[in-house]
């Protein structure tokens, strides 16, 4: 289902060829909406993006798309890797994403796209009395083709085109070139994209930058920027605290900052090192101070996410442990060696990157930072008003972003595509084989496979659906398994600052756990209601909750830092009690309602009113 974030704001002005963020373009001319796919994130195409899907579509079809000259805008879409939509001349051409199953980039051509490239290697002909099926939706039956090139494979994506040469369809080969020229039973192809033949329209003019879109743009950036300074300046004079602009060496941080810079005078700029950092990020932040002339404030948590992983066990999108221990302790300790009595920090938060960023006010307290107002002047900008205000401001940003980087942050983040890690090997391969080294280790203690490293799943607690689909059809095992006893419980409280909301726990056993018992004993109905699913156990009590991991983390998430503490100190007893178990009958006379029964282990049943006394009586809590 498409997901909205924030309106849809891609337009197009065919006059003079380039993207507007709006329905009318500087020149004074109506511009035409493009029709991109939420959440609608927009973005310029570098010039490493250009080749790289030029180099893409070279090898899929034998031709480049994009000519030399043309300003490319990519929107990133939903996909269970990296998506881009490919969009230039007014149009949309197709998307380039990376897949999983084939660990490399693959373009699927719209029909505008594919009209560029049907002298390529990758076309089909049907049948006269086919073509009008297909233009209404239908698939490619083998019977129906009439000529296919030779080179084409199952899972190609191909050109359907009519006798007359016209494209009317795009869609992914359900088997070779062969099979299909025998005309036996069967799909062809399966069609993604279909209409009527159009002409190919040529291309416009050629020769636009980026400082083009700005003029096109101007008179937009304008009034964002005088919104913005105007916003600025009111939560300055109402905060009455000193000012902070939060750095990160991104984009949507460096506008912000310049914003501010042009507002008001006398703010800091505040750097959270969090050991994880690109060399090119730390180079970028103390550049940008040092040509600004702002003071810079940095407290760096060093190696503390390396001295903490064999604790926790490796980040996942679930259970980002390393968000409190190498960002929110460094952001804490900043703001207290330097503001007695707290700060307001401007931060480059926008509503386009998350559904929780999208439903974040304008201005809000940090809930484990609690001297600190945080407040966004940016939060309805696109990546697309971003880019294009510091091509106006000829600002020096980070060079990641022209290395195939769209969003800079910690290099081994559970949230990165594996995209990303694959362009980390090939820019930073010791960072890479590093982060490598430790995966396969952790996958031989716990019985994982190196696949489980190769395509990224150690990234969840549990895989998303179609993550999973990928294991399961690769025969990939995703559930760890140990015999070792839970012994230690790590533990870390706070606000999830990578997700700008929300109060967690997560602490980790450091050794996988045996969901089977855990949910035999019934000792979860203990917190809250349950459910489970294939390497993880939920309990809810009222609108808090606890998920046990099968990797033997648990994450609890509570109305503030005390329930969530309360929640996951809950949880630690009430599963070694579950694993521990030796029978020996304490908690059986401390029920009232006779809702504990001994079977060589305690077992415990919805009778259960979870007043606590059976927990407290047992000897594994008590002397465990």
């Amino acid at each position: 289902m498409p997901h909205y974030l924030g309106e849809l704001l891609l337009y197009w002005c065919h006059s003079c060829n380039l993207p507007v963020l709006g329905k009318t373009c500087a020149c004074g001319l109506a511009t035409k909406k493009i029709e991109i796919t939420p959440p609608g994130d927009i973005r310029p195409a570098f010039p490493f993006d250009i080749d790289l899907i030029n180099r893409t579509t070279e090898k899929q079809f034998g031709l480049k798309l994009i000519p030399e000259g043309h300003l490319v805008v990519l929107n990133k879409a939903p996909y269970e890797d990296r998506m881009d939509e490919v969009i230039f001349d007014g149009a949309i051409m197709g998307s380039i994403r990376f897949e999983l199953e084939k660990m490399d980039w693959v373009f699927i051509p719209r029909l505008e796209g594919a009209r560029r490239l049907t002298k390529g290697t990758k076309s089909i002909i049907i049948d006269k009395g086919a073509v009008n099926y297909i233009i209404k939706g239908a698939s490619v039956l083998a019977p129906g083709v009439n000529d296919a090139n030779p080179g084409i494979v199952e899972e190609d994506e191909v050109i359907i085109l009519t006798p007359d040469n016209e494209v009317i369809a795009t869609g992914r080969a359900r088997m070779n070139a062969s099979r299909m020229l025998t005309h036996e039973k069967g799909m062809a192809v399966k069609t993604r994209w279909h209409d009527k033949p159009h002409v190919l329209e040529q291309s416009r003019d050629q020769g636009k930058t980026w400082d083009d879109a700005v003029e096109a743009n101007i008179h937009i950036l304008k009034t964002k920027e005088e919104k913005a300074h105007s916003f600025i300046k009111n939560v300055v004079e109402t905060s009455k605290r000193p000012v902070t602009v939060s750095y990160s060496g991104g984009k949507d941080s460096l506008v912000t900052l310049l914003l501010v810079r042009d507002a008001i005078t006398g703010f800091d700029i505040l750097f959270a090192d969090t050991g994880l950092e690109f060399p090119e990020t730390i180079d970028n932040v103390k550049q940008t101070a040092n040509h600004l002339s702002l003071p810079l404030k940095i407290h760096s948590s060093g190696d503390s996410f390396w001295q903490s992983i064999d604790n926790f066990g490796p980040p996942t999108v679930e259970a980002r442990w390393c968000c409190k221990v190498c960002k929110l302790g460094a952001i804490t300790q900043v703001i207290e060696q330097n503001y007695e009595n707290g700060c307001l920090t401007f931060i480059g938060q926008r509503k386009y990157e998350s559904e929780i960023r999208a439903n974040s006010e304008h201005i809000w307290k940090n809930p484990s930072v609690g001297n600190q107002i945080g407040a966004t002047p940016i939060q309805n900008w696109t990546a697309l008003h971003v880019w294009l205000y510091l091509f106006w401001k000829k600002t020096k940003y980070n060079p990641l972003y022209e290395e195939g980087f769209d969003r800079i942050g910690c290099w081994l983040c559970p949230s990165a595509s594996m995209a990303d890690f694959s362009r980390l090997s090939q820019i930073h391969p010791e960072l890479s084989e590093k982060l490598e080294k430790y995966l396969n280790e952790y996958a031989s203690r716990n019985g994982l496979s190196r696949e489980w490293v190769k395509y990224g799943f150690w990234r969840w607690q549990v895989l998303p659906k179609s993550i999973g689909m990928i294991a399961q059809k690769l025969g990939i095992n995703i559930v760890p398994v140990s015999e070792k006893k839970p012994v230690q419980f790590t533990l870390t409280v706070g606000y999830r600052p990578c997700k700008a909301g929300g109060i967690t726990a997560e602490g980790s056993f450091g050794t996988p756990l045996n969901l089977s018992r855990i949910e035999e004993s019934g000792f979860m109905g203990m917190i809250g209601e349950t459910n489970s699913m294939e390497g993880v156990i939920l309990a809810s009590r009222n609108d808090n909750n606890v998920h046990v991991y099968a990797s033997g983390t648990v994450v609890t998430r509570g109305g503030n830092e005390d329930e969530a503490r309360e929640l996951i100190q809950l949880a630690e007893k009430t599963i070694r009690r579950a694993v521990l178990c030796t029978g020996c009958g304490v908690c059986v006379g401390q029920c009232a309602v006779r809702a504990v029964s001994l079977n060589g282990t305690a077992m415990i049943s919805k009778k259960c009113t979870r007043c606590g006394k059976c927990t407290w009586s047992c000897p594994v809590v008590k002397f465990g």
